[in-house]
C-alpha cells in the first residue's frame, strides 16, 4: 500500500473530521478518481499525432489511455461526428495515489515560473480541475523524444459535497495551492 494512501487512511481522516466534526468515518471525504485528459486538434489532419498523445498520456499515467471521439460534427473546425479528437486516462486506487505523490512532489515543481495551483477551479460540488500547459515537466517523458509539446486536463474528482471541504482535503494531500 502506498505511502499516501496510509496517510489518508491515518491523518487525513483525523484532520478532517477535527475540522468539520463528522460523525462517522464513512462521511469523510475521499479521492474518487483522477482523470486525465489530453485533447489534440491537430488529430483531425493527422493520425500520427494522436498515437504520439497517446503514448505520452499513456508513459505519464502508467496505464492504457482510451481514444476520445467528437460528438458533434462541426463544420467550421472541419470535425465529423466519430472522428477521435484526443485521448484519456480514469485512474483509481493504487495508481491514483501513485500518481497524485508524482504529480505534487516531482512534476510541479518543474513547472517555469511556478507560484501554486489556482484555488478556484473547483466546480461547486467537490471537483478539481487543474490545466497543465507542458507534458514535459514529467520526470517519465523523454524531452528529447518528444514531437511536440501538449498541455493536458488533470480531474480530481471526489467524494466531498463541498468545495470547501475538497480544498482541505486536497492541502492534506500536500497540493500547493497559491496563497
Amino acid at each position: 500500500m502506498s505511502r499516501l494512501r496510509e496517510t489518508y487512511k491515518n491523518e487525513i481522516v483525523d484532520a478532517m473530521t477535527k475540522k468539520f466534526g463528522y460523525a462517522n468515518v464513512m462521511q469523510v471525504p475521499k479521492l474518487d478518481k483522477i482523470v486525465i485528459n489530453m485533447g489534440v486538434g491537430e488529430a483531425k489532419d493527422n493520425a500520427k499525432v494522436l498515437d504520439a498523445a497517446v503514448k505520452d498520456l499513456e508513459t505519464i499515467a502508467g496505464q492504457k489511455a482510451v481514444l476520445t471521439r467528437a460528438k458533434k460534427s462541426i463544420a467550421n473546425f472541419k470535425i465529423r461526428e466519430g472522428l477521435a479528437i484526443g485521448c484519456k486516462v480514469t485512474l483509481r486506487g493504487e495508481k491514483m495515489y501513485e500518481f497524485l505523490d508524482r504529480l505534487v512532489n516531482l512534476a510541479l515543481p518543474r513547472v517555469r515560473d511556478f507560484r501554486g495551483v489556482n484555488p478556484n477551479s473547483f466546480d461547486g460540488r467537490g471537483n478539481y480541475a487543474l490545466g497543465i500547459k507542458e507534458q514535459i515537466i514529467f520526470p517519465e517523458i523523454e524531452y528529447d523524444k518528444v514531437d511536440k509539446v501538449r498541455g493536458m486536463d488533470i480531474i480530481f474528482v471526489t467524494t466531498a459535497n463541498t468545495d470547501e471541504e475538497a480544498r482541505e482535503l486536497l492541502t492534506l494531500f500536500n497540493m500547493p495551492f497559491q496563497k
